[in-house]
């Protein structure tokens, strides 16, 4: 009798696509549809561009509180396109890299009510150093010299914020080497994608947007004795080229010494490609800074004689052939190139004069003039003001007119720490081969993004800097992998 009681007539149920049968249900199903019409048909095409995107955001905030590790994969993608969607909507796309980190943080915190959450794995010395810095940033708003806090609010958040936000979700969520090969992966599609952009506008001109873009300013820094400086998606051509060099380097070392499957190692060696293509089309000279740097450091971290000297004398050539020859002068790129070998160079010679006002502005102020005095949020929020209408045109210029000379010693101290602590590990501690030369390829890229940003901001803007958080993660963590791994193999053998 109980056995009947509990059987139930799968005819007889309402499941699946049949509730929607229900009165109830039917009823607010049509009343929906009813108000997007309505929304639609009296908005038209911007009520239908709102009611997408609201299902999108539905939809990713849903995903994230199931999987939050997918708000990294999204914040990655986001890295590489949210300055260049403002080309076509005009919107604080910057803003949506806050929300997205936000929401992470929130998505763990509900998730630890039912699962407890690892937050001890974001103890490490690089927190330490990002808080530190953030702190430091934090207390400029007591600056004296401060002239906007709003300024303060957009820029800290390239110049420390972002730093301090993601590298304690990265030491939680993105910390196996399943997730080193996922993000190599990421990066190379998007990388490829970004020189296909730049192609498309060496080849065929920019688009109707990007061209109001031109027209509204960017032609003066994008547009020299007629020829486009290139930059895809990105910011600018400053980042479009360092970024592309970066990726040139690590996927190039990828490429040569990671025992991989076939179809892997190609596609390395096509992104590895792409990125040097995209470097040279840039017309950005500062990106060369990338390969040359980042080559020396891989010589290094090879602890090879033969192998350094070897490394040198290809440098040294590269150096001749640009700094004492004029073989390829004929093409614009290669001329561009040329050009930054030269100490006598217009532009360079700017520069010093600039970071020679600086010192002398900024011999009273050792706490500099306060974040976002300089540079684009400089001339927005303090147009008048003497360090908005001093361009620095570089990372460490900006951080110290912003932050002063206590503010750049404590910041190169930082990055040049993570570097070394990358390095140490590689020549050190990291016994697999394959998880050796993924952190070395890391480390040989960020080596060259340091130098790179002395020409150009390029080390706080996307997508660089959230490459660079991930890349300093893993230089951390990788003698914790190289233990998993070496226990793993053990236990297999056993």
């Amino acid at each position: 009798m109980n056995e009947l009681k509990k059987h139930i007539n799968p005819f007889e149920s309402t499941a699946g696509a049949m509730s929607f049968l229900k009165p109830k249900v039917m009823i607010l199903v049509l009343a929906i549809i009813s108000v997007l019409v309505f929304i639609i048909a009296k908005t038209e095409i911007l009520g239908l561009a709102t009611i997408v995107g609201l299902m999108i955001a539905l939809a990713v905030v849903s995903k994230i509180f199931n999987k939050p590790k997918s708000g990294i994969y999204l914040l990655i993608v986001m890295g590489f396109f949210v300055t260049g969607a403002s080309r076509y909507i005009q919107a604080p796309w910057g803003l949506t890299i806050d929300a997205m980190l936000v929401l992470i943080y929130i998505a763990l915190f509900f998730k630890g009510f039912a699962v407890k959450q690892p937050w001890n794995k974001a103890k490490s010395n690089l927190t330490l150093l990002a808080s530190i810095w953030m702190g430091y940033v934090f207390l400029q708003l007591a600056n004296p010299e401060v002239l906007s806090r709003e300024a303060w609010f957009y820029a800290m958040r390239g110049v420390g914020l972002y730093q301090f936000i993601a590298i304690p979700l990265l030491f939680m969520l993105f910390n196996k080497q399943k997730d080193l090969n996922t993000f190599f992966v990421i990066w190379g599609v998007l990388s490829i994608l970004g020189t296909l952009k730049g192609f498309q506008q060496f080849y065929f001109g920019v688009d109707p947007f990007e061209q109001r873009w031109l027209d509204q300013g960017g032609a003066e820094t994008h547009m020299l004795f007629g020829k486009l400086r290139i930059f895809s998606f990105y910011s600018d051509a400053g980042q479009f080229g360092a970024s592309q060099a970066h990726s040139g380097v690590v996927f190039g070392i990828l490429t040569l010494f990671k025992k991989s499957n076939i179809r892997l190692k190609t596609f390395f060696a096509c992104v590895a490609l792409a990125g040097f293509l995209g470097m040279l089309i840039s017309g950005t000279r500062g990106a060369i800074a990338v390969p040359a740097v980042g080559g020396l450091m891989f010589l290094i971290l090879r602890k090879n004689i033969k192998v350094l000297i070897l490394g040198v004398l290809f440098g040294l050539g590269v150096y001749v052939f640009f700094a004492h020859t004029t073989i390829g002068q004929g093409n614009a790129e290669i001329r561009r190139m040329r050009t930054a070998f030269d100490p006598n160079e217009a532009s360079l010679q700017v520069r010093l004069t600039n970071q020679r006002k600086l010192k002398g502005y900024l011999s009273s102020r050792p706490f500099g003039g306060g974040v976002g005095a300089t540079g684009n949020w400089g001339q927005r929020f303090t147009p008048h003001s003497f360090l908005a209408n001093t361009a620095t045109d570089s990372w460490y210029v900006m951080i110290w007119a912003d932050t002063g000379i206590i503010g750049l010693i404590y910041y190169l101290f930082m990055i040049f720490f993570i570097l070394i602590t990358g390095a140490y590990n590689v020549m050190t501690k990291l016994t697999n081969t394959e998880l050796k030369v993924q952190i070395t390829a890391l480390t040989c890229g960020m080596a060259g993004i340091m130098l790179a940003s002395y020409g150009n901001g390029v080390f706080g803007q996307m997508p660089t800097g959230i490459l660079m958080y991930v890349t300093m993660v893993f230089m951390f963590i990788s003698p914790k992998l190289n233990q998993t791994i070496t226990d793993n193999l053990i236990n297999k053998k056993l």
